[in-house]
């Protein structure tokens, strides 16, 4: 009896989680992981991408490494909310593309006892935090940051660059628009 009592008060803590980091720096693979892991546990889980992410997949999430999982694309942050109900784990990859409201709605979620797994670059190509990454980051009680090689000098990279030209915030694009530098390389390309 009282086991039982516990588990069901365990069950209704929820948490946000939040992934970050630049470019190939493996924040998709480890949300990946994490949600693989929930499934194999026989929690109820649903995933989420924005529907303008389409570079490997309509409706799965891969990874730079090609490792794949089912989810859903959403146009809007609140739409994620139609999707959740009883549910024990929300996955979410490419924060930075959702609108502002997805900090709310992540609140919500993890109010209501799921546990909230986000992935998505804290910084832009500028170097500048991105959408509602600096909201999700305040807000989560667990934060990994990942890196990615520097592909000038080897060193932990935390920046994206941009090697092709366009000033929109969000591009789309692999290793054919992008570069992960570290901090020193990052500004030596900025001058």
């Amino acid at each position: 009896m009282f086991l039982e009592q516990s588990k069901q008060h365990i069950h209704k803590r929820g948490w946000i989680e939040v992934v970050c980091g630049s470019m190939f720096s493996g924040k998709t693979e480890e949300l990946i992981r994490r949600l693989k892991r929930a499934q194999i546990a026989k929690q109820r889980v649903e995933i989420f991408k924005p529907f303008i992410d389409k570079r490997y997949d309509d409706t799965k999430i891969v990874s730079h490494d090609a490792n794949a999982i089912m989810s859903t694309p959403v146009a809007s942050a609140t739409e994620i909310l139609f999707h959740t109900a009883d549910m024990d784990v929300v996955g979410i990859d490419e924060a930075q593309f959702f609108d502002m409201e997805l900090p709310a709605v992540c609140n919500q979620l993890a109010n209501s006892g799921v546990r909230v797994i986000i992935a998505g670059l804290d910084m832009d190509f500028t170097g500048k935090p991105f959408g509602p990454m600096p909201a999700l980051l305040s807000q989560a009680e667990f934060i990994t940051k990942v890196h990615a090689i520097c592909m000038m000098c080897g060193e932990l990279a935390q920046f994206s660059l941009r090697t092709v030209y366009n000033e929109s915030q969000i591009l789309l694009g692999e290793k054919d628009s992008y570069v992960p530098l570290c901090r020193n390389c990052f500004v030596k390309e900025q001058k």
